[in-house]
Parts: structure tokens; C-alpha cells; sequence
């Protein structure tokens, strides 16, 4: 079986080195996604590319007449390309799975599959599913991916993949389907959405949605907590993010807390370990002195960089790096 490379690269500029040169058939002005490799024999016959378009992605089966009720509403960058496999010594299982392997081998979040012979049924890759979807996010612009969408006269069969990678430059989701138009022909349609991190110090924590993360995973990044550059000086803007804080404290009385600061990677450890307990301890008095939490609630403490959420190769890590945290705590016995 051929195998199917994708890649996670840090921006376009490696583009030309880690995909396949464009093959002999794929029309003039395109360009592949770094992300998502091509299966080996494909050209590229179709393709649309905008920013800040709105997209629906799918991540439930058919519940009625064109109706799906499960989907995830995004925005951001869209790119759209269909590719062509011609010939009979491969059938569109063979490329559909081979797209499913790639993505669980570069840790995406499979949200839904499934593929089937004859397309029949309602769940994710049946006929109706993808008349559904394709009906939504219709495509705007017109091309050999209409073979998409006319159906087959010889019922091949299809089959969809629906995935999500968190990448330090914001969530990207790949919606992708396959479907066998002749005994020659396998279409493969690509979209994948990339959408936009939100801008810094536009986003402030609120009390549902720190009960949501303390009950999920245990913890929560405290956005909207900002401080003087290199120091541990709460600035004034922080007031929001406190605010939500104490209300999210006040609605738990019986909760305990540690406070941990985060640092990125820059600078020696000793002195990011001191940062990152003073920024802790800067939130916790905060906290204590201008809303009356009880002290004992709150255990302020720093780890520095040792554990980073991306990379600190990059500008936009390094931010993600720095942070406050609010970690369940369980009373002493």
C-alpha cells in the first residue's frame, strides 16, 4: 500500500522542499497545502483558496431531510482542492484509508469517519451525509470538483474524514472525501481550515468557562491576566480577568487552588523559576486583598518553562508559554 504523508510545517516557506513536485496534470495557478501530502498518482484539477470565510464543519451523521445537527461553526483561511486519481489499480478505499492512517500518524483528532460500497446509510461518508455537507459549504467557484457532487451512475462507493490539530498558530481542521466516480476516476476533495488565534489580550476568562476546564482537565489558563514586561507587576487591564476569577471562586466556596506561573524558555532557569512564582504570587495576593478570598484556598507556586503547551521556537509560543494557570487542589486529609 502506498503511504500518504502529512505534515505539520511552521509556515509556506517550506513549502517547495517537503511536498511532491507538482505532477503533469494538475492545472495551471495551484498550490498545495504543506499541510496534507498527495496520494501518489493524483493531480490537483481544482482549487480555491480565500481568507476569513465562514465554514461549517461536520462532526454528526444525517438526522433528516438534508439535515445535519451536529456541526462546529469556524472562520479563518480555507483551502479547497480536488484531485484526480485515474486508472483501475486503485480504489477509493485504498486512498481513503491511507488519508485516515496519515492523519492518526501526525496526531490529529479524528471528530468523525466512515466510508462505505455502495454509499448508503446516514453517518459520516454516506451519500446523504455528503450531499448535505457539500450543500452548505457549497463550493463557490466552478470546476472539475462538480464531479463531486453529480453523483455516479455506477454507485462507486465514498468515504469522509473529519479531523482537528491544535497548532500553536491556531486550530486547523481537514475535511476530507473520497469518492469512486467510474471504475476509473477517484475524486478527493480537501478542505482544510485554518482559523485565526484570538489577538492578545483580547480574551478574558469567565466564570463558565473556567468551571468547564477546572471539571474537564483540572485546570485553567487564566487569560486576560497581563503583566509589566519582565516583571511580576500586575497591569491594570487585568481587572476583567480578576473579576471572573472571584466570581468563579465565589461560586465554588468549598474549592481549593494552586496558583502556578508559567514562563516561556528565554533566560536562564533559575531566573524564570523566580518569575514565574512571583507572577503566581502576584495573582494570588490580588485575589486575597481585593476580593477577600480566604488565604488558605489559594497555594501560589512557579515551575518556569518546564511545561510549555508549543514549541518556543517561535514568537507565538513563547506567548502561549507564558501564563497563569488555576490547578484543583484537594484539601488535606
Amino acid at each position: 500500500m502506498h503511504k500518504l504523508g502529512v505534515m505539520i510545517v511552521a509556515g509556506l516557506a517550506a513549502y517547495s522542499c517537503l511536498v511532491a513536485p507538482a505532477l503533469a496534470e494538475d492545472i495551471d495557478g495551484v498550490q498545495e497545502h504543506p499541510m496534507v501530502e498527495r496520494y501518489p498518482g493524483q493531480d490537483i484539477r481544482w482549487q480555491h483558496i480565500e481568507n476569513h470565510l465562514p465554514y461549517r464543519v461536520p462532526v454528526g451523521p444525517v438526522t433528516g431531510y438534508r439535515a445535519i445537527d451536529d456541526w462546529i461553526d469556524t472562520e479563518g483561511r480555507i483551502t479547497r482542492t480536488f484531485y484526480r486519481y485515474q486508472g483501475t489499480d486503485r480504489a477509493f478505499s485504498e486512498i481513503y484509508l491511507n488519508y485516515l492512517e496519515a492523519l492518526e500518524a501526525a496526531d490529529f483528532e479524528i471528530l468523525g469517519k466512515g466510508y462505505s460500497g455502495d454509499r448508503k446509510g446516514v453517518g459520516i461518508g454516506s451519500g446523504q451525509w455528503i450531499d448535505v455537507v457539500y450543500r452548505v459549504n457549497a463550493a463557490s467557484k466552478p470546476g472539475e470538483v462538480g464531479t463531486m457532487f453529480s453523483g455516479t451512475s455506477s454507485s462507486g462507493g465514498a468515504g469522509s474524514i473529519v479531523a482537528k490539530k491544535e497548532r500553536v498558530d491556531g486550530t486547523a481542521y481537514i475535511v476530507i472525501t473520497v469518492e469512486q466516480h467510474s471504475a476509473n476516476y477517484v475524486g478527493s476533495l480537501i478542505d482544510i481550515i485554518e482559523t485565526k488565534p484570538a489577538e492578545t489580550g483580547l480574551v478574558i476568562v469567565n466564570a463558565d468557562a473556567m468551571g468547564a476546564d477546572i471539571d474537564e482537565y483540572g485546570r485553567v489558563v487564566l487569560d486576560g491576566i497581563l503583566f509589566d514586561f519582565d516583571k511580576a507587576t500586575l497591569k491594570p487591564e487585568s481587572k476583567p480577568a480578576l473579576d471572573a476569577i472571584a466570581e468563579f471562586l465565589a461560586a465554588h466556596p468549598d474549592k481549593q487552588f494552586y496558583v502556578v506561573g508559567h514562563t516561556d524558555a528565554v533566560g536562564t532557569f533559575t531566573y524564570n523559576h523566580r518569575l514565574s512564582a512571583d507572577r503566581a504570587t502576584a495573582v494570588r495576593e490580588a485575589l486575597v486583598a481585593g476580593y477577600e478570598v480566604s488565604p488558605s484556598r489559594l497555594e501560589a507556586h512557579g515551575v518556569g518553562p518546564l511545561v510549555p503547551v508549543f514549541s518556543n521556537q517561535t514568537d507565538t509560543g513563547k506567548h502561549k508559554n507564558r501564563r497563569v494557570e488555576l490547578v484543583e487542589r484537594q484539601p488535606a486529609p
